[in-house]
């Protein structure tokens, strides 16, 4: 069994307020779940109206898979106008 363990660092231009972050998490996070079965959480940058962490996992038999499988979430996650992303990691367990 092998767990990856995705972590993004985003930047919300524009945002002025929790809700409006909440609002485009909330998008985001469920477009995720939906598309690539993954588990998502916000596990950074709570209080920051600007920024924020967000934590993806997947459990696989295959570490090339679940590699795989992150980096196409990563590709996602860049091509939504919404957020920049400014670092993330892709680790394997």
């Amino acid at each position: 069994m092998v767990i990856g363990i995705l972590s993004v660092d985003l930047r919300i231009p524009g945002n002025r307020s929790l809700k409006g972050k909440r609002m485009v998490l909330k998008s985001i996070k469920a477009r995720l779940r939906n598309r690539f079965n993954v588990a998502v959480a916000e596990v950074g940058a709570h209080a920051r109206w600007d920024r924020a962490e967000l934590g993806m996992s997947t459990v696989s038999t295959d570490t090339a898979h679940a590699h795989s499988l992150l980096t196409h979430v990563v590709n996602v996650i860049e091509g939504v106008r919404a957020v920049d992303l400014l670092d993330y990691t892709i680790e394997m367990l």
